[in-house]
C-alpha cells in the first residue's frame, strides 16, 4: 500500500503514526513526540512512545509500573495487547484479547478492541480474520460517529488486510 507518510493514519500520540503495511505505530516526528512526552509526564503515554519505537521490553516495564497504580485502566490493558503481539507472542495475544472483548462487548470500548484483534490476527497472518475484526471495529466507529481519525485508521487496516488476503491490484 503506497501512502504518502503525511497521510499514515494518527495513532493517537503526537509525533506518532500507524505504518500502513506494518499496521504497527511508528515515531514520525521525533522532536514532536518527545515534546509532547515531556508535557504528559504519564507512564501509559511513555509506554505508547517506547512502542512506537519498537523497544517492546521498555514499555512492558512501564506498563507493569502504571498497573500498579491503577491495575483495571483499560488504556494499560490495550497496551499490554500490543506488548504481547510485538513481542511474537501472539496466541497469548489472542487469548487475552479475547479476554477483553467478552468484557467490553456492546460498549463504546469494543471498537477498539476489535481494532486490537484486527492487528492481532493480521500480524498471525490471518489476513481473513483481520479483515472480519478490521470491517468490524469499522461498522461501531461509524455507528458511534468517532472521531475521523479512527474511523480512518480502521479504513486503512482494512484495506491492508484485504490486500494481503487478496494480493495487490498494483
Amino acid at each position: 500500500m503506497m501512502i504518502d507518510r503525511r497521510e499514515w493514519p494518527d495513532a493517537g500520540f503526537p509525533g506518532i503514526a500507524v505504518d500502513p503495511d506494518t499496521l504497527n505505530a511508528v515515531v514520525v516526528d521525533e522532536e514532536r513526540c518527545e515534546a509532547a512526552l515531556e508535557a504528559s509526564g504519564s507512564l501509559e503515554d511513555r509506554a505508547v512512545v517506547e512502542l512506537a519505537r519498537g523497544h517492546v521490553s521498555k514499555a512492558a516495564e512501564l506498563i507493569v509500573e502504571a498497573r500498579y497504580h491503577d491495575p483495571e485502566s483499560f488504556r494499560l490493558k490495550v497496551l499490554e495487547l500490543d506488548v504481547l503481539r510485538l513481542g511474537n507472542r501472539n496466541d497469548r495475544a489472542l487469548e487475552r484479547v479475547r479476554q477483553i472483548l467478552a468484557e467490553v462487548k456492546g460498549t463504546a470500548r469494543e471498537a477498539t478492541v476489535q481494532q486490537y484483534l484486527g492487528m492481532i490476527q493480521f500480524t498471525r497472518g490471518q489476513y481473513a480474520s483481520a479483515e472480519d475484526a478490521f470491517a468490524k471495529a469499522l461498522e461501531l466507529r461509524v455507528a458511534a460517529s468517532a472521531d475521523a481519525s479512527l474511523i480512518y485508521s480502521s479504513t486503512v487496516a482494512l484495506g491492508r488486510a484485504r490486500e494481503e488476503r487478496f494480493g495487490s491490484s498494483a
